[in-house]
Formats: C-alpha cells, sequence, structure tokens
C-alpha cells in the first residue's frame, strides 16, 4: 500500500533553503539597522580626521539648551577652488548636526539669487548691514572674464540674538590655495566658537590694570569691547584692590610707570596662585614728538617687572628690533601748492610680524603689526613649559640701548648688509607653576614672611609681549571712536591683532579645551601641474576605456560560466 506522505524533492529543498536564507538576511540587515540606532558610532578613514569632531565641540553641541539656526551665504555657482570651501563648510555642518541633533539647524543661501538687480543689492545692503563684507571674486566663464560678488560668511543665531561668522580666513600672504586651505581648518572652530558666545554660561572675569600710564578707555577700547563679548572686564587699581583672586585673567597693557613692590607683590601672588596674566609692555622709552624734531635717543624704560618676569622664565631685552618686513609711517617730502605733500613711508622700527609657530593661538594667522618691540629670551625656569608664538622676518636688526630714533631716517633706503638676524622671537606664552620672586622673603612692607610655596599655588598661563602698542588701537580724531584693533589707516588695512588677542585670552581661559581645534590640520595634497599636462590624454583614455573594458570582461566571463554549468542537464 502506497504511502501519504508527500516525498521532498530537491526542487522543494532547494526553494525552502533559498527562502530561508532570505529570510535571516532580511532579519540580519533590519537587527543591524536596530542596533545602528541605538549605538550611533561613525569611522574616519582620514589620516587627518578631517571629519572628526573634537571632543570639545561634540560636548559643547550634545549640552545645546536653545536650538542654534546656521545660515550659511556660501549658495551659488562657485569657481572649483570656492566650491571646495562650501562643500567642507556643509560637511563641517553635517558632522556637527549629528551631535546636535534637533537643536542644530542650517541652511544655504545664495545673495545673488534675488530676482531683479534691486532686489539683489536690497539684500546685499541688508548683509552689509549685518557687517558681512562681500569679496569681489575674479572668475574665467566660457572663456570670459568675470566678476562675481560674493559673502564667504555665516551668521549663527540662538533666540534674537546673532553673530557674524567668516570663513575664509588665513593668512593673506600665503598663496590662495594654501589660504582656502587654512579657512577650512579652522572651520570646525570658528562654528563651535560663535555656538558658545551665544549659549549662556558663567562669564569669566577679566581686570585691566591702571595707575601706571596703561592705555585708556579709547586707546583700549576695541580690545575691552571685543572681551566684553564674551567675559565681564572691569578696570583694577592695584593700590586700591585688597584681593584679586575674584578674577580669572588681568591684561597689563603699555603702562608708563614703575610699579610698586606692593603692586607687584599683588601681581606675583595672582599669578602664582593660578591667575592667567597678559603682559603688553614696552622696554624702551620712544618719544615720536621727539624724533620728528630731529630725533632722539631711546632709553630703557623701568617698570620694576624685569625681575619678576626673569623669575618666570623670560627676559625682555633693553634694545629695539628693525625689519626690512616693515609697516609705514607719515613723512611730509615736499609740497604742493602751499600744501605740505605727505607720504607713507617705510619705517624698519614697525616690523609686520608674518612667521607664526603652530600654537592654537597662532595658528592660520594672519600679519600682525608691532611697533618698537624689543627682543626677548628665555631663562631658566624649572617646570615652566616656554612656547615662542611669533618672530621676525629673515631680515632683522638688534640696537641694544641707547638707540637713536629719528623720523628723518624713514627717507634713507635701508642697507640690508645690517640686518643680520633672522626670526627672532617677539612674543611667548609660559605655562607651569610659578615660583614666587618672595619666597622666602617678607612681604613688601611688613615683616610677614613668605614660604617656599603656597598652601595656595596652582599653575598659571602667562602671555608675554614686548610691545605696548600691540593692543593700542587708534582713536578717529573727529568722533572719539576707537578703530578696529589692528587697523592701520595709511595702508587701509586690518592687521590681526585683534584676533591673536581673543585666541590668547580663550586658550588662557578656556576649560573645555575648544582652543585646541584651531590646530586642526588638513594636509594638501596638490596634483603636479606639469605631470597633468604631459598625461592628460593617457588619464582620459583610461578613464574612457578601463570601466568599458571591465564590463566587457565580465560580461564575456558571466556568460562562459553559465554555458559551462548549465551545459550538463
Amino acid at each position: 500500500m502506497a504511502s501519504s506522505e508527500s516525498v521532498s524533492t530537491p526542487a522543494t529543498s532547494r526553494k525552502r533553503r533559498d527562502l530561508t536564507t532570505f529570510f535571516v538576511v532580511i532579519g540580519a540587515l533590519l537587527l543591524l539597522n536596530f542596533l545602528a540606532q541605538q549605538f550611533f558610532f561613525r569611522v574616519d578613514l582620514t589620516e587627518e580626521k578631517r571629519y572628526s569632531m573634537s571632543p570639545a565641540t561634540k560636548q559643547l553641541l550634545e549640552n545645546l539648551k536653545q536650538p542654534v539656526t546656521i545660515t550659511v551665504y556660501l549658495d551659488g555657482d562657485f569657481p572649483p577652488a570656492f566650491r571646495r570651501l562650501q562643500q567642507a563648510t556643509r560637511e563641517t555642518l553635517n558632522e556637527m548636526q549629528i551631535y546636535g541633533g534637533s537643536n542644530l539647524h542650517y541652511v544655504f543661501v545664495d545673495p545673488s539669487a534675488a530676482g531683479t538687480e534691486q532686489a539683489r543689492n536690497q539684500y546685499y545692503e541688508t548683509l552689509l548691514k549685518k557687517g558681512l563684507r562681500p569679496t569681489n571674486l575674479g572668475a574665467n566663464e566660457n572663456g570670459k572674464r568675470v566678476e562675481k560678488i560674493i559673502f564667504p560668511w555665516a551668521t549663527v543665531s540662538v533666540g534674537a540674538q546673532e553673530l557674524p561668522v567668516l570663513l575664509l580666513r588665513g593668512n593673506q600672504a600665503a598663496p590662495a590655495d594654501v589660504r582656502l586651505n587654512q579657512s577650512i581648518e579652522g572651520l570646525e572652530y570658528e562654528l563651535a566658537s560663535t555656538i558658545r558666545r551665544l549659549e549662556p554660561s558663567q562669564r569669566k572675569r577679566i581686570g585691566i590694570v591702571e595707575g601706571h600710564g596703561e592705555l585708556d578707555n579709547a586707546e583700549a577700547g576695541d580690545l575691552i569691547g571685543s572681551l566684553r563679548q564674551n567675559y565681564d572686564v572691569f578696570r583694577v587699581n592695584l593700590t586700591k584692590v585688597r584681593d584679586l583672586r575674584p578674577l580669572d585673567a588681568i591684561i597689563v597693557a603699555k603702562p608708563a610707570t614703575a610699579y610698586t613692590e606692593e603692586e607687584k607683590f599683588k601681581l606675583d601672588q595672582f599669578i602664582t596662585q593660578g591667575g592667567n596674566t597678559l603682559f603688553f609692555v614696552d622696554a624702551m622709552r620712544v618719544n615720536l614728538d621727539s624724533a620728528n624734531r630731529g630725533g632722539m635717543l631711546s632709553f630703557p624704560l623701568q617698570l620694576n617687572l624685569e625681575d619678576m618676569l626673569f623669575k618666570y622664565g623670560v627676559r625682555i631685552n633693553p634694545d629695539l628690533m628693525l625689519d626690512l618686513n616693515s609697516g609705514v609711517i607719515p613723512l611730509v617730502t615736499g609740497t604742493l601748492g602751499d600744501k605740505p605733500q605727505v607720504e607713507p613711508l617705510p619705517w624698519q622700527f614697525y616690523p609686520l610680524i608674518n612667521n607664526f609657530s603652530q600654537h592654537p593661538i597662532t595658528r592660520n594667522l594672519d600679519a600682525v603689526y608691532t611697533k618698537f618691540v624689543s627682543s626677548i629670551d628665555t631663562v631658566k625656569a624649572v617646570g615652566i613649559r616656554k612656547t615662542p608664538l611669533m618672530f621676525t622676518s629673515r631680515y632683522t636688526r638688534v640696537l641694544p640701548a641707547p638707540v637713536p630714533v629719528n623720523l628723518n631716517d624713514a627717507r634713507l633706503p635701508p642697507d640690508p648688509k645690517l640686518y643680520k638676524q633672522s626670526f627672532e622671537p617677539v612674543g611667548y606664552l609660559l605655562e607651569g607653576q610659578f615660583r614666587s620672586l618672595y619666597a622666602n622673603r617678607a612681604q613688601p612692607g611688613t615683616t610677614q614672611f613668605q614660604p617656599e610655596k603656597s598652601p595656595l599655588a596652582k599653575p598659571a598661563k602667562l602671555l608675554v609681549i614686548p610691545d605696548g602698542d600691540f593692543v593700542r588701537n587708534d582713536v578717529d580724531p573727529k568722533t572719539g571712536n576707537p578703530f578696529r584693533l589692528g587697523y592701520d589707516r595709511l595702508a587701509n588695512t586690518e592687521f590681526a591683532n585683534r584676533e591673536l588677542v581673543l585666541n590668547a585670552v580663550d586658550y588662557l581661559l578656556d576649560e573645555t579645551g575648544l582652543i585646541a581645534v584651531r590646530g586642526k590640520q588638513i594636509t594638501l595634497r596638490p596634483l603636479d601641474k606639469v605631470k597633468v599636462a604631459e598625461q592628460r590624454q593617457r588619464w582620459q583614455l583610461l578613464n574612457l576605456a578601463a570601466p568599458l573594458a571591465l564590463l566587457a570582461a565580465f560580461g564575456l566571463g558571466r556568460a562562459w560560466w553559465r554555458k559551462r554549468r548549465y551545459a550538463r542537464f
């Protein structure tokens, strides 16, 4: 009697196996998708980790308390170089949105997309009122030279507050591709630091020392105004204040008279107990009015700070440095009718600094302006890390005191043979636990003995630049308003003094480590233009023929395999 049970055929077994494999693959994909949603991770395979956010940026974005909107004015048709900046900005914002989540939004806008010229000009006016200055970009289209106005800016908005972000930064003296690369390197920091400025947080306190002929509110107006965007800024008189510990940082800006021992003791205790300080001090006394009336001799300026700075690890020398890479000074070179003819002439006592270390404070910085700057050396200080931040050019001259200063020397061409020094340091960053100048000594004015090490001792950071004019802005004689720090009216150029000081303050006071993002480096790997021209046709042919050859080989191989497999049936 035949059995009623069906017999499994090979075709049925194969079908069951295929269905099982199909459902297993689908289940695995669903499980993998679920795990990917629960446990987020990304892998950056680039050598310099260009697509990775720093831990400080991640923490900032993950802890956003309010929605942040970023508007980028880099949409439209650009040359390849600017498309690279556009794409890098988009990639950076994509990465930031992953950590910011629903609290971070961004949009790209084309400022030139208005339908009519009048509407476009009105939109340009709106951007100008926000402080967004355009860049006139030259490009070749269809063999013709055309000019395009672009706005390499973004704005970051939190609630009713809005701040601009300049995306095209870097050293203007560098080649265009290098400067563009520097701008891309700084995208994360520029955007993240602006977001941090708009996020509510406890503001640090900065004191600007007064009482010794330091810069007044007009001469330091732009510096004070810039710092007040992120910090609380106060004027501090060392003779009146008893304790400096409530302050997080102190700025000593171009003192003209000596500090007393009691005042210096307060500074010393502040620094050795963890207070961060920025010194912008002159080593030589210079009077330009006397220099204009026939010349003068510049002698050392006694500020009574030399022994304290020496104890901390640096020595500002009583000299002046001259540099062939210099700014200009206005001089009367003749008369035109009955009016004097004034002409800006190079003045070697105003070195332009364009050589920087790779430290986050100065990385990718544009040139800075100095006036009557002195040389600075390091001395032994146990436990103190000393980092030179910027240097003069290859052609530098150092004149020891007394130094003759005569404006008429600007009329004479300099002798390059006299400029024998090269790359002299102009500023130092000191970090570590500073030993008190008054250790094992009595406190000035008392018999109170100071211990070898204070129980309140903490590590601190110091910035020392031997140029008091570094932080002094010019003042408009008509309105009395300060110009931007670093702006040179004669050259109609804005130097990066302001940016360096703000970077330095951020570095000294930034506990999150966000300033370290400025150290991000993206290596340029340019193509060899000669080889590109020589081998262009070869690579074009390879790119066209190779895919077709691979496709034909795959088709022939697959046909042969199918024929061989099914020939047995």
